[in-house]
């Protein structure tokens, strides 16, 4: 079992019984691209706050091709901590999902709620911002996340360009980089604010081909899934099955591995085979599109 990291290992020895319920266990592959969206976040938090006009960062990737997890991520790499100084805690990087019936007071909630804060009876939008600014700078956040914004497009155009407004001031009031992570419609969103889209600087996570660069993501994978064999999953043969089943998304290629791992332990296999691959209980995206339009026609 030398071709498993030592915690799979550990679980590799347990009886096949007891391994099934491993396999869809989310963990971390530190795949190249993937590093490189953590080193240009570093550096935004290295060199960027105190800067009068911060640059920022845009994420922008298919749904479930690992934006999320990179924000994930970074946000456990730099945690809450408390404060040796004061009865306080500091937050290097405050993380927030953009909600899709977001408003300016609700946003502020986020923030807010994200700083561990009560909101108590402060209804006015005003003493919001002025309560999240001041908790901000006193917690010490030197970096802002904001995950899924391409929901702001979910709202009217007025509430967009608000939104839109009020990150800038954000940024602009704390001189604090901003990462934001979404789909294509993430930049169609930016793209309502001329200053915001000059500062974001995109960075893409495209689907993944079947090429050399995929095999290595899914040797990495190889070393975390417990199984005693090897099964060459970023070899060829496998390699091209993988990228068709899974459509080139990085997390249905984790949720079809983890089902052809259990789907090859209960037929006795310690191994990822072909037949795991096709067998398995695993529906591709646009098949699962395709079930629920002849649903909704039907």
């Amino acid at each position: 079992m030398d071709h498993l990291r030592p915690e799979a290992r550990r679980i590799a020895e347990k009886p096949a019984i007891e391994r099934l319920d491993c396999f869809a266990t989310d963990r971390w592959i530190g795949y190249s691209r993937a590093q490189d969206a953590l080193k240009r976040m570093d550096m935004l938090l290295a060199t960027q706050p105190g800067r009068v006009r911060p640059q920022n960062m845009l994420v922008v990737g298919p749904s479930n091709n690992g934006k999320s997890t990179i924000a994930e991520k970074f946000q456990r790499q730099h945690p809450r901590r408390s404060s040796e100084e004061r009865d306080r805690h500091i937050f290097p990087v405050l993380s927030v999902q953009m909600m899709p019936d977001v408003t300016a007071p609700r946003f502020y909630a986020q923030l807010l709620d994200a700083l561990g804060s009560p909101l108590g009876n402060i209804r006015k939008t005003d003493r919001r911002n002025a309560l999240t600014l001041n908790l901000m700078r006193a917690c010490g956040v030197r970096l802002l996340v904001i995950d899924e914004l391409h929901n702001l497009l979910c709202g009217p155009s007025s509430r967009q360009r608000e939104i839109l407004g009020l990150i800038r001031y954000l940024g602009n009031e704390l001189r604090i980089p901003i990462v934001a992570l979404g789909t294509k419609d993430a930049w169609l969103a930016l793209r309502l604010d001329d200053q915001l889209e000059n500062r974001f600087q995109p960075f893409l996570l495209s689907m993944w081909g079947d090429d050399a660069e995929t095999g290595r993501l899914l040797a990495s994978f190889e070393t975390v899934i417990p199984l005693r064999g090897r099964s060459g999953l970023g070899l060829p043969a496998l390699r091209k099955v993988i990228v068709e089943r899974s459509e080139g998304l990085i997390g249905e290629m984790h949720q079809l591995l983890s089902s052809a791992a259990a789907h090859a332990l209960t037929e006795g296999r310690e191994r990822i085979e072909r037949e795991d691959l096709l067998g398995c209980p695993f529906q591709a995206p646009s098949y699962r599109r395709q079930m629920m339009e002849r649903e909704l026609r039907a």
